[in-house]
């Protein structure tokens, strides 16, 4: 290898995220490129994963200080940058920011214990916009602080714990000796199987369900969601926005939202879900107060695996692909999910994609896949 290569580490690569981020480093027009890219995570790697996307596939488990120095002490004379798209999420905020954060530090402490000078150069950082809102999933979204929409890089941190938080203040402190570039994106649409927060697959297999049992396909969001507008992140557009933080010069040490640059609000959304997965627009009825989907939910894992097996679908489990309860906070939001990329735009990062365009592309990449009908 010319040691002058770029050589990428992606952490959480079988993730909505990494997978993408080692895609647009594979692009042959890729900054920086071409690149030698390794990805790792902490199981094997899955029968999906496109094995194209990296050229070597590593596994370690990041808590574990001894496994990572055994896996990562002999490339850190190659790794020059370090991509961090790798989340945790335990019972309690205080659970996230321990674990997180000593994935974090061990990762980057194997990495610039012993090469002098440094080989690794910058790691870009994954957060996203809880930064601006709170602990969404600790406390309820009515009784928080936030910042008012939408959403700047230059807004204060939040008087909460916030793992975020903590990952900045370790990568921060390695000072002049490494750069970095935070990305923060909102609700990230793409179609993999194995992601904490699957928004698209999720509504996916409910919509399926629906279709299956010849249920409305109702919707379990307030009338603020409704009405108002939200913005997401297509998974390719934050690749590239990895790719382009890790490579610039005037994005060093800097914060960059990461949206598809659009907004829709629900009600438009869930009539274009509707047309997409095949099942009839049901309005808003508050009348006999909000539609509960994660009790609806609770007992139809036995549905799901009657369709996988009827339909011939890749053998997944329901409780493994969706986080019900998750998008059902959001979707109860009483603000607007709406960051701003203005800061994006003026450093130089132009990429956008239609979000609607994105949803429909990605729910052709599931059935692709063979994970919807």
């Amino acid at each position: 290898m010319s040691t002058t290569q770029n050589c990428a580490l992606v952490v959480g690569v079988t993730g909505m995220a990494g997978l993408s981020i080692a895609q647009a480093l594979r692009n042959p027009t890729a900054q920086g490129g071409p690149w030698l890219i390794y990805g790792a995570a902490r199981r094997p790697k899955p029968t999906w994963f496109p094995s194209s996307a990296v050229d070597h596939y590593i596994t370690f488990d990041a808590v574990n200080f001894d496994d990572t120095y055994t896996t990562l002490s002999p490339l850190s004379s190659q790794i020059t940058h370090v991509f961090w798209a790798a989340i945790y999420v335990g019972q309690t905020e205080e659970d996230n920011i321990k674990i997180n954060s000593i994935m974090l530090s061990n990762v980057l402490k194997v990495l610039t214990a012993h090469t002098r000078p440094i080989k690794l150069r910058h790691i870009t950082l994954q957060t996203g916009t809880s930064q601006y809102i709170g602990p969404i999933h600790f406390t309820s979204p009515s009784d928080a602080a936030q910042h008012e929409p939408p959403f700047h890089e230059d807004m204060g941190r939040l008087p909460y714990p916030n793992f975020y938080h903590v990952l900045e203040d370790v990568v921060k402190s390695y000072g002049s000796d490494l750069t970095y570039s935070i990305h923060r994106p909102s609700i990230i649409i793409s179609a993999l199987t194995r992601s904490v927060y699957n928004f698209l697959l999720t509504l996916a297999v409910y919509a399926e369900i629906c279709k299956y049992q010849n249920a409305p396909f109702k919707y379990p969001g307030n009338r603020y969601t409704w009405e108002h507008f939200c913005d997401m992140s297509d998974a390719r557009v934050l690749g590239e926005q990895h790719v382009w933080g890790a490579t610039n010069e005037k994005a060093k040490n800097e914060v960059f939202n990461c949206t598809n640059g659009d907004v829709f609000s629900w009600k438009k959304m869930r009539g274009f879900l509707c047309e997409e997965f095949g099942v009839e627009f049901v309005p808003l009825d508050e009348g006999g107060g909000l539609f509960d989907l994660v009790e609806e939910m609770k007992d139809k894992e036995n549905v799901w695996d009657r369709i996988v097996e009827e339909k011939g679908l890749v053998k997944l489990k329901m409780e493994e692909i969706t986080c019900f309860a998750a998008v059902q906070t959001v979707l109860r939001f009483n603000f607007q999910l709406v960051s701003s990329m203005n800061k994006s735009k003026e450093f130089g990062f132009l990429g956008y994609v239609d979000s609607f365009k994105s949803v429909r592309f990605w729910i052709g990449k599931l059935r692709d896949m063979k994970i919807i009908l």
